[in-house]
């Protein structure tokens, strides 16, 4: 499909918008799909069964269903006619992001929130370029609401305010880049130690800072595998080590234990000769609220942390927090006379809304109401896990995380639908806020009613997840 304004017609999903020639937008009787198109038919999503191999399957190509933009004509008449055509695509895409919403499990986004009260703000052009500390010479910024929730992200980690720097982010990657890039100026000569199911961030900014990078083996589990950490620091042992340490991995949610990778660095002779970043994308907001969880806190030898926005406090623009110590920024600072300010980011222009509405989410929640809702969170978790180990299906799920990862779906339509992350055999369903157990079972008795038809031959048979979760948490065939 493709979507074409123009002047007289917009073709969605086989032609259910049009405007006729008096410039009224008038939506056809048929239902807007679930998606603006279907997907087309994939390819096989496996290459060579017998040896175990996965294709990765793709999404299909934007082009197929962008929507052009068509340059108006000098004819004001026509102005009014545009803007109807316009208002008929804009109505029928925001009918596909609430069908979208329905059936979204996959990836880590608190899509329950109402901001209604900061519209009053979208009228302005908020850029907070540069130091966040710092005030430039553009005045329409939103700094005293960013300060404010780093004030508030410093505490929850145990930095008083003369012992700090940080900003709000454009994303989590960027904390990432920005978090690692900190590492390597503290120890130029440093060597980047980070566990094969780090997010893939990680080994980007390797790249990008064409850092020597040393991928360390995992548990079952997901968590960082710290006797094969000490073994490869110690082939490295007259070089510094930056490590990314994850408060949640992206696929299993795994949590790695900060304090054995510090004893680790320790005992092999690298004390005060390392620098942790601490990538807590998802789980670093909500660890802190965790009965019996390690604690993240600057008052362990740490340099870094960052956590994203827009997954559990539930921002709608990407957004995130990165915080360092104030001693280590120095070095990547510079006075910008252009600005009347400094700079240590890696974005120069920064969203100036972002902070708002973390700002606006802090204060209507607070501590209290994170809590109920990291409960909240970990109870559905447990009760996803137990429905479909009970129907038959295989799953796990690590004991300090909201991430559920069980069998991959066979169709890759229904892989889609639910918007699931996958990964070999595997998929997982993030349960966030905004995941309620109505949602969790409207999921799972399509799982298991699609599922039944996907093997009902009795020759297709459900992939064997043991060598992805363990043995004790496969329901296949050979597990049972």
């Amino acid at each position: 499909m493709v979507g074409s304004v123009g002047n007289g017609l917009a073709d969605l999903a086989n032609g259910a918008v049009r405007v006729n020639g008096a410039g009224k937008a008038a939506a056809l009787a048929e239902p807007l799909p679930m998606e603006l198109e279907q997907p087309e038919a994939v390819a096989a999503a496996m290459a060579g069964e017998g040896a175990g191999k996965r294709e990765i399957v793709m999404g299909r190509n934007v082009h197929t269903s962008c929507f052009a933009v068509k340059e108006p004509d000098a004819d004001d008449e026509e102005t009014g006619e545009r803007e109807a055509t316009m208002a008929s695509v804009l109505a029928l895409y925001r009918r596909s992001l609430v069908e979208r919403t329905k059936h979204h499990l996959g990836y880590p986004y608190n899509l329950d929130f109402d901001y209604g009260a900061l519209a009053q703000l979208q009228h302005f052009s908020i850029n907070n370029l540069g130091d966040p500390f710092i005030e430039s010479n553009y005045g329409v910024h939103s700094r005293q609401f960013e300060v404010g929730v780093l004030d508030w992200f410093a505490r929850l980690w145990g930095l008083e305010k003369d012992e700090y720097w940080g900003y709000i982010t454009n994303c989590g990657t960027e904390g990432n880049l920005h978090g690692i890039l900190v590492g390597r100026e503290v120890f130029p000569d440093g060597i980047l130690y980070a566990s094969r199911e780090s997010h893939y961030s990680v080994f980007k900014a390797a790249r990008m800072y064409r850092m020597e990078c040393v991928k360390i083996d995992t548990l079952m589990s997901g968590e960082i595998d710290c006797a094969d950490f000490q073994r490869k620091i110690l082939q490295n042992r007259d070089k510094p080590a930056i490590i990314n340490v994850n408060i949640g991995t992206t696929v299993k949610g795994a949590v790695d234990d900060l304090d054995l990778v510090i004893k680790t660095l320790e005992e092999s002779g690298f004390k005060d000769r390392f620098y942790i970043h601490c990538d807590g994308a998802l789980f670093g907001l909500m660890i802190p609220f965790v009965k019996k969880a390690p604690k993240v806190s600057f008052k362990k030898p740490i340099g870094s942390v960052s956590v994203s926005g827009h997954k559990f406090v539930g921002c709608p623009m990407p957004c995130g927090i990165q915080i360092t110590r104030l001693e280590h920024i120095n070095a990547l600072s510079s006075n910008v006379e252009y600005l009347a300010s400094r700079d240590a980011t890696i974005m120069g222009s920064r969203n100036g809304h972002a902070p708002i509405f973390l700002w606006y989410t802090l204060n209507r929640k607070g501590y209290r109401g994170f809590q109920k809702e990291v409960q909240k969170c970990l109870r559905n978790a447990h009760y996803l896990k137990d429905r479909l180990r009970e129907s038959g299906i295989g799953a796990m799920l690590n004991e300090l995380s909201s991430t559920v990862v069980f069998e991959r779906p066979k169709d890759e339509e229904f892989v889609r639908r639910w918007q699931l992350a996958c990964e070999g055999n595997i998929a997982h369903v993030v349960v966030m806020p905004s995941v309620n157990i109505d949602k969790l079972d409207y999921f799972l008795n399509e799982l298991v009613e699609k599922r039944a038809t996907w093997y009902q031959d009795g020759i297709s048979r459900p992939p064997c997840i043991a060598k992805d979760v363990g043995v004790e948490n496969c329901l296949c065939g050979l597990h049972k």
